[in-house]
């Protein structure tokens, strides 16, 4: 066998001249790799007599866990000469302007619940809120929708499993009972307005499964037809941002309303783009009415002594008309592209109350 000191000084002397990872990865590889000197010489153990192995066993096992540690050491120090040398050449000069950062910019959606909050809280309404997942009493009995209407049949509605009690909640499908909830837990007099998503089992370009819906609602004493119709010209008015606005109210059905009306407002189709104020075409934008006396009746109040008007609009619908996105679909898409073209840079976009409607 190979006089173990001598192999020792001889690999220690390669290892310590090694002037680079590459080198000494080499010198490895040699000494202790599959085919390397000391692995050759570990697996002449097996032929050795049992005195053999107890002389030299021990010996081959210092010399490869020696030189072991000896190249682990030279690896650090080779690696510190390599970061040393970039530490030197790899200068950061700190007068360079910055680079760019891409900013974020504002949904549309985002932009229009801001826009419609604002308005609205203007004439005196506050934000309500209430729970996506929703129990019948609230989205459909209290709001005078019988159990044999449509909305309520699951080619509309997204139901959830039943619970123990047999019973099916389902994902709102307006946001109407916000409406209820804050008629069932306080007293008139009521003006809110309950932005939020709503979901329906339905799409194509201009409807999706899940959308955003704004519903206002006002109960009070004495509350007419010329309150709801003055409040919703006043919004459409200052959200499309047009002084002269058309409207006209088209006698309709709802089943929590009564009178009932859809409202269009009048614009000009020309080509892709439609212009909203302008023209003699007519194009629905809501649905609207005074509150059914039944579903004041189902919160508690008296028709007799309060009478209200609700109405409701799709905010991604008015967002389509006033910038022009031809594809409900695409306010879902997730396209950074779509995103850049129509989002709002957060202070590009002047408050409503600063724009001197008059």
């Amino acid at each position: 066998m190979e006089d173990l000191q001598s192999l020792e000084q001889e690999i220690l002397g390669q290892i310590n001249s090694a002037n680079d990872i590459e080198t000494l990865e080499e010198i490895r590889v040699s000494a202790l790799g599959k085919k390397g000197r000391v692995s050759l010489m570990m697996r002449e153990l097996g032929k050795m007599t049992p005195e053999e192995k107890k002389e030299f066993g021990p010996k081959l096992n210092m010399l490869k866990n020696g030189l072991n540690d000896s190249i682990s050491g030279r690896r650090d120090i080779l690696e510190d000469e390599i970061l040393n040398q970039r530490l030197q050449s790899e200068k950061l000069d700190i007068t360079l302007p910055a680079v760019p950062a891409e900013p974020g910019s504002i949904h549309p959606i985002s932009q229009v619940v801001d826009e419609v909050t604002e308005i609205f809280t203007e004439m005196g309404f506050s934000v309500a809120e209430g729970p996506e997942i929703e129990e019948d009493l609230y989205n459909f009995t209290a709001l005078n929708i019988p159990a044999e209407h449509p909305a309520r049949q699951m080619h509309d509605t997204f139901y959830l499993p039943e619970d123990e009690e047999g019973n099916r909640k389902v994902l709102r499908t307006h946001t109407s009972p916000v409406q209820i909830r804050t008629m069932m837990s306080g007293k008139p007099p009521f003006r809110i307005i309950a932005p939020g998503r709503t979901y329906r089992c339905d799409s194509d370009a201009t409807h999706t499964p899940m959308f955003h819906q704004v519903e206002a609602l006002v109960v009070d004493k004495d509350i007419n037809m010329g309150h709801l119709k003055w409040c919703i010209e006043e919004f459409c008015r200052k959200f499309f941002e047009v002084d002269n606005v058309k409207t006209r109210f088209r006698p309709s059905y709802f089943p929590f309303t009564e009178p009932s009306a859809e409202m269009d407002i009048g614009c000009a189709f020309m080509g892709d783009e439609i212009r909203i104020g302008e023209g003699d075409d007519w194009l629905e934008i809501l649905g609207c009415g005074m509150v059914n006396p039944r579903v004041l009746e189902n919160v508690g109040l008296d028709p007799n002594e309060y009478q209200g008007f609700a109405f409701g609009m799709g905010l991604d619908r008015i967002a389509m008309l006033k910038w022009g996105i031809p594809d409900l679909r695409d306010f879902f898409a997730a396209d950074l592209r779509w995103l850049k073209h129509y989002g709002f840079a957060a202070l590009d976009i002047p408050a409503l109350s600063t724009q001197g409607v008059k």
